[in-house]
């Protein structure tokens, strides 16, 4: 295994020129553990430490599947990060606390294959979502849906999902049967993260694209229907065909972080509508002119459509506001106005409690 097999380019390579005449050695970490890392280096497989100095904020804070310049072992010292480079993408969600924080749950990632189970309901909300921080990646989002022998109609099914899905390939497999299996595995292309709740099939999936039974896999639960974590962690392994897998635990809650670009390409139709609105800054809810809410009207924009995409947005608008002080300051400003007409109001000589 050498970092060629890994993703390592000759674009890579002509960048990296300065940190190997300082004697750094590249590597791309394929399982990241706080303080350490295995990397892939041109040496082999090594497990290296991570320097408290290695840098400042997330972006260098290494991540399964960054690529990072490592100094080699020496006679009295271990081989360590020093460097996490430049990452062409990530996939990166909001954290649970209401710090503006972000956490990159994989590096530079070409596909993003969001598994979907055709066992239990569709949520199309959820599978929005995940396409939203798919888009904002910069990778390329395929929707995968998985055990479509347990779906009385697959293809009806993706066809529903299809309409939620604008510009992303929507595929119908089952991991015990092999629909699909083949034209999955034909559109996959360099690095694919598998995305999804637990439950969705991810890891049987992944180890049917592996060609044995790398991942741990367990039932779902009878009692409610969701799945075990069985993936521990988030690792990288090569694909038989080419390409590399990257496992990732079932994701309980996605938060979205600084998603714009991601929104807009997840609800294409609502963006593209929005350019005839009579306001630029419309906000599709009660402005006269509104193409959006038009084509709610004569029923060519689902309406459940639109509350998914106000529910997102505003969302993304109070992660972006953790970090934007004048954001912040929008958003605070008509409930500082209601506050200050109710306290009025209390002093008037007229009000009664």
């Amino acid at each position: 295994m050498t970092p060629a097999d890994y993703g390592w380019d000759a674009e890579r390579e002509r960048s990296f020129a300065p940190s190997r005449a300082d004697g750094l050695v590249p590597g791309r970490v394929v399982r990241a553990e706080r303080g350490l890392c295995d990397v892939v280096a041109e040496t082999g497989p090594v497990r290296a430490t991570v320097l408290p100095s290695a840098g400042t904020g997330d972006r260098l804070t290494p991540c399964t599947g960054d690529w990072v310049a490592v100094r080699p072992a020496g006679t009295a010292t271990s081989a360590t990060v020093v460097e996490v480079l430049e990452r062409r993408t990530a996939v990166v969600r909001a954290t649970s606390s209401r710090t503006s924080h972000a956490q990159v749950l994989a590096a530079n990632v070409d596909t993003v294959a969001i598994a979907v189970s055709l066992a239990d309901p569709l949520r199309y909300g959820r599978i929005e979502r995940m396409l939203a921080l798919a888009w904002d990646s910069g990778a390329t989002p395929v929707v995968v849906l998985t055990k479509a022998d347990r779906c009385v109609d697959s293809q009806r099914a993706a066809a529903e999902v299809a309409e939620v899905a604008p510009g992303v390939e929507v595929l119908v497999t089952s991991a015990s049967t092999g629909e699909g299996l083949d034209v999955l595995t034909a559109v996959l292309a360099g690095t694919v993260v598998l995305l999804g709740p637990s439950g969705a099939g991810k890891s049987t999936l992944g180890n049917r694209l592996l060609g044995e039974g790398l991942l741990a896999t367990g039932a779902v639960r009878e009692s409610d229907g969701k799945g075990r974590h069985t993936t521990a962690w988030r690792e990288l392994l090569l694909l038989p065909h080419g390409g590399v897998l990257l496992d990732t635990p079932g994701l309980r809650g996605v938060g979205l972080h600084d998603a714009d670009k991601g929104l807009d390409q997840t609800f294409a139709e609502i963006t593209e509508l929005a350019a005839d609105c009579r306001f630029a800054n419309c906000a599709h809810t009660t402005e006269p002119g509104c193409a959006v809410l038009a084509a709610v009207e004569d029923g060519r924009l689902d309406q459940r459509r639109l509350d998914s995409y106000h529910r997102l947005q505003r969302e993304n608008t109070h992660a972006a506001s953790r970090t934007d002080a004048r954001l912040r300051a929008e958003l605070e400003r008509p409930r500082k106005q209601i506050s200050r007409h109710i306290r009025a109001l209390k002093q008037s000589p007229n009000f009664k409690a």
